[in-house]
């Protein structure tokens, strides 16, 4: 049976093959005159003809039926399901396929596995699953079931021209996407869909489900807490759990131990109160955790910790970061502070805080001269974390603190803070564009650290680092050792190039880097010293990597670099002994540089970000007599301060953001560029507000600030000008709750008079864990309630920031996921998996519930046919009808050959009998009159030849008397001339008579 059928797209057109009676009761009769066998052709051509024409018009297709199956098998590896359970998972698929799939119709197969996300781990192919030890595809996050994806997954995946079918091995508790949704959606595709239901084991599990914390906490007002655990028993187990629950406090990175008592927990929801007291206006995080006695009483123990977070506003609060080694610079400036009602908390660099949730405490953070890195050992050296310069970006922008930085020698480009998100934080750019600035510096690094572990890896992380942190005016050169010797990456002879347009391409031949173990110093450190010295730098200075085994450098060569006042530091990393620790020790001492040693790789970074510092000391200013600086736009954090400003002996250049935004206030008269002679200039970014100093507090360039009657107006001016609103916040109510995988954010406005605030534009902003933005919209839902909610599938503290109106206190709170719903619930999801099976594809039949998969799968499992039939057949459909417009052209010119041209179909019997070798009487006939034919012919020919001799002239013939003329002929030509002629005609045939009277009669008609 012949897998193809025909489909129509438009069969309505069908009926016009009703005319095929009338096309042969009228052409019968007309075409009588072709006799019966032509008469019956040309009509069979002619039904033909209409025919393709009819299916062209009414779409006509080219379908194949194939009875072929694909299954695709779905695993669902979400920690919810013990890992044993994944295992048995595979081997039921291997044995499943094994069994059932039908390799003489080629049947396929292929499993996708699927926990947050969905990856496909064997694509569908027709054989049997290879035997897998494990999974390999899911590399994704397992605290979370998303169905939906993999369902989706599973449809784009199955080719279109078998039967289809989906197989969901799974507990059914999805807790992102709707599987029911999608699974419609197959269905209608005319996919069946199989469910293998995975039922957890019946066991104890213990699950701490939140601390419930009051909506408004005041200072120094008790209030009452709540922790509520739900202890899941087995049915059969009668007794209670018994455990240990701990609850601790956390702020300000200090933890404090709450409470820690046995309880006994009874079957179901256990509510514990705790009584509490907080003293102090901060951020709070609350953690609650149980401790069973048992590890058979409790199955999961990602669980049993909850966490809430809470803030309590009292007033101004300010955290000052300091480097530990100028403890003490900012004091005077701390006290202005205080005596203004402006509460601060100082910190030292080495000592940062961890988390958002630790700056929630404070409405201002202020940078005081520190330099991204710290530090002057390799064991000291500590720097702001990416992740820590994301948190004060993010504090300012998405929740509405304020940030400022005030300036110092290692403060802006001189700290290392060019490039962070820090400076794109700020008014100011702390790189100089300007050319007439000639803030230039020179570092050249001589890398030798091949014998370290990745060292070449290392040694590319540390030197993209180091030119990353240059301004775009310094200059920077890169020695390596090659099999050819020592070699510049770049710019010649010389082997320094100006960063600022070269960067990209510097950043990129780093990439490529691959340095040799270096067997002596002194040719690299003679060509580092020529190319410094011919640079036009103000600062020159080099670094060193090694582990020293290297020979020492000559003394001509340190002479040179002195000479120069060219600093070299040394790293030593992975040195082989003391003498070349020492060797390393010994250049950098004696050119005035720092000397390091490190053990691993992961330190190198801070030590060449450091390093990079001492090229930025062109950036430092301190014109001779110093300047004094002019307020040159009126600003409200300026009024009732004097505008006769005391002197300053320096600051670090910078350079106005090119924004319309960007305010300078105060300004000095050097250098000639104003645009970056800034001294104070302050924006708004985001929802909060920063601002840059570029000098310092009166320590060490604005010592007659201190003297300066307008000290503590100014900077508690501009301090508060910064800070987050800390005003009350009404009637202004905020709570947050977490459901489903959403945290939902409801705000109730009320008016000082308790009426409801209808109709308001809420500001909201939310930030996830990774300390990214999500979007956060707040919507009236009731009368003077505004409900908003944002996705919070992952574990950890998200920060709320809403501002009710213009002019209004913004709300700020926080909410703590403490683990996802993939470990809240404990029981199968049977009503979702019944209702997928439910689902009958069209064209085919519902699904089917198999055994549940156990421990091991069972043979009655394994029975379970997923390659059985109940699918509609697939059909794959092709156009066809432009081959039968084409065969409608070729039958129409049958018809017009049979009605035009008569065809003696005698031949073929003659041919038939020839082949035979039987000879009719007719050949016999034939064969004689050819013969005939022939000699008739001879004959003619001879009588042509005879009739040429006789007309020839020749000499006996010939009359030379002279009476005769050429009118007259003689009278012996005339008396031969009858004999021949009468011989002549008994000699003609009968066809060259036929021609003779023809021609007679041609000459007759002529006359």
């Amino acid at each position: 049976m012949t897998p193809y059928r025909l489909g129509f797209d438009h069969p309505a057109y069908l009926w016009l093959l009703a005319a095929l009676p009338l096309i042969w009761w009228v052409g019968f009769s007309r075409l009588a005159a072709l006799g019966n066998f032509r008469r019956v052709a040309a009509l069979l051509f002619r039904t033909a003809v209409w025919s393709a024409i009819v299916f062209a018009l009414a779409g006509v297709q080219l379908v194949r039926v194939s009875d072929r199956v694909t299954v695709m098998y779905l695993l669902d590896q979400s920690e919810s399901i013990p890992q044993a359970k994944r295992q048995v998972m595979l081997d039921f698929v291997i044995r499943n396929v094994r069994r059932h799939r039908d390799r003489t119709r080629e049947d396929r197969a292929g499993i996708v596995v699927f926990g947050r996300d969905a990856a496909i781990e064997i694509p569908p192919f027709d054989d049997d699953i290879p035997a897998l030890r494990r999974l390999e595809s899911l590399g994704g996050r397992l605290d979370a079931t998303n169905l939906e994806s993999a369902i989706d997954l599973a449809k784009a995946s199955m080719p279109e021209d078998t039967s289809r079918r989906i197989v969901i091995v799974t507990d059914g508790n999805e807790n992102i996407g709707t599987a029911s949704g999608i699974a419609t959606q197959v269905a209608k595709s005319g996919i069946g869909i199989d469910v293998v239901p995975v039922l957890l084991e019946a066991q104890s599990e213990v699950l701490v489900e939140k601390i419930d914390l009051p909506n408004n906490i005041r200072k120094g007002q008790p209030f009452e807490a709540r922790i509520v655990v739900n202890n899941y028993s087995d049915a059969e187990k009668t007794e209670s759990v018994r455990g240990k629950l701990r609850v601790k406090q956390q702020v300000g990175g200090e933890e404090t131990l709450l409470l820690e008592e046995d309880i006994t927990l009874d079957a179901g929801k256990n509510v514990f109160p705790l009584r509490h007291q907080i003293e102090q206006p901060a951020a709070y995080v609350y953690e609650a955790e149980f401790v069973p006695d048992t590890d058979d009483d409790d199955g999961l123990s990602q669980n049993n910790q909850a966490t809430a977070y809470t803030y309590v506003r009292g007033k101004g609060r300010v955290l000052l970061v300091e480097e530990r080694s100028r403890n003490g610079d900012f004091d005077l400036m701390i006290e202005a502070l205080r005596d203004n009602n402006i509460e601060v908390v100082t910190q030292p660099s080495d000592e940062l805080f961890g988390s958002l949730a630790e700056l929630q405490a404070y409405d201002a953070v202020i940078l005081a001269g520190v330099p991204r890195v710290s530090g002057e050992t390799s064991d000291q050296i500590t720097s702001f974390s990416d992740q820590q310069i994301d948190m004060l970006v993010s504090n300012t922008r998405q929740l509405g603190a304020g940030l400022l930085m005030i300036g110092g020698p290692e403060a802006f480009g001189a700290g290392g803070w060019t490039g962070t998100k820090v400076e794109e934080a700020m008014p100011v750019d702390f790189k100089i564009k300007n050319t007439k600035i000639q803030a230039v510096g020179a570092l050249a690094l001589i890398m030798h650290a091949s014998e370290m572990a990745d060292g070449n890896y290392w040694q590319k992380v540390i030197a993209k680092s180091a030119i990353e942190q240059l301004g775009p005016a310094d200059y920077a050169g890169v020695l390596h050792w090659t099999m050819r010797g020592d070699a510049w990456m770049w710019g010649g002879r010389n082997g320094l190039l100006e960063v600022g347009t070269n960067r990209k391409a510097m950043l990129a031949a780093l990439g490529r880097m691959s340095p040799g173990d270096m067997p002596q110093f002194d040719p690299a450190m003679r060509m580092a010293v020529t190319g410094l010295t011919r640079t036009p730098a103000s600062v020159k200075h080099c670094v060193i990597i090694s582990d020293g085994d290297p020979t020492a450098p000559s003394p001509s060569t340190i002479s040179d670099f002195k000479k120069n006042n060219i600093t070299i530091s040394t790293v030593a990393v992975a040195s082989h002994g003391l003498s070349d620790s020492q060797r390393l020790r010994q250049i950098a001492t004696t050119t005035g540089g720092k000397y390091y040693a490190v053990a691993s790789g992961r330190a190198l970074p801070k030590i060449f970000q450091r390093e990079a510092r001492r090229v930025a000391k062109p950036l430092v200013y301190e014109p001779p007599g110093g300047a004094i600086p002019e307020v040159v736009f009126p600003h409200a954090l300026l009024d009732g301060v004097d505008r006769v400003l005391p002197n300053v002996n320096g600051f670090v250049l910078t350079q106005v953001k090119d924004s319309p935004l960007s305010q300078v206030l105060i300004q000095s008269p050097k250098p000639e560029s104003p645009e970056n002679a800034t001294i104070l200039a302050v924006w708004t970014y985001g929802l909060g507000r920063t601002a840059v100093l570029t000098t310092d507090s009166g320590a060490r360039w604005a010592g007659d600030w201190n003297e300066w009657a307008g000290y503590d107006k100014f900077y508690s001016q501009l301090v508060r000008w910064l800070m987050r609103p800390t005003g009350d916040t009404g009637k202004f109510s905020i709570a947050t709750s977490v459901r489903e995988g959403e945290v939902q954010v409801v705000v109730n406005a009320l008016s000082q008079d308790d009426a409801f605030l209808n109709f308001l534009d809420m500001n909201a902003t939310a930030l996830g864990p990774d300390l990214k933005p999500i979007p956060l919209r707040m919507k009236q839902a009731a009368p003077g309630r505004y409900v908003g909610s944002f996705p919070g599938d992952q574990a950890g503290s998200y920060f709320v920031n809403v501002l009710p109106a213009a002019g209004e206190t913004p709300l700020t709170t926080g909410v703590t996921v403490p683990y996802s719903e993939e470990y809240r619930v404990r029981e199968s999801n049977e009503a979702l998996m019944q209702s997928l099976v439910s689902l009958k594809p069209d064209g085919g039949e519902a699904g089917m519930m198999t055994p549940p998969l156990r421990s091991q799968p069972s043979e009655e499992l394994i029975d379970s046919d997923s390659f059985r039939g109940g699918l509609p057949l697939a059909r794959s459909i092709r156009d066809a009808w432009p081959w039968f417009v084409l065969l409608g052209c070729v039958t129409f010119l049958g018809d017009v050959f049979v009605r035009r041209v008569s065809v003696d179909l005698g031949w073929l019997g003659k041919a038939v009998e020839k082949v035979r070798g039987k000879v009719s009487d007719q050949d016999v006939t034939t064969t004689a009159r050819l013969d005939t034919l022939r000699r008739n012919k001879e004959a003619m020919g001879e009588s042509i030849e005879r009739r040429r001799a006789s007309v020839r002239f020749e000499s006996e013939n010939v009359n030379t008397d002279s009476d005769t003329t050429l009118d007259q002929p003689s009278t012996g030509a005339v008396s031969k001339k009858p004999a021949k002629q009468v011989d002549a005609e008994d000699q003609k045939s009968y066809t060259e008579r036929l021609l003779e009277a023809k021609r007679k009669a041609k000459n007759s008609k002529k006359s």
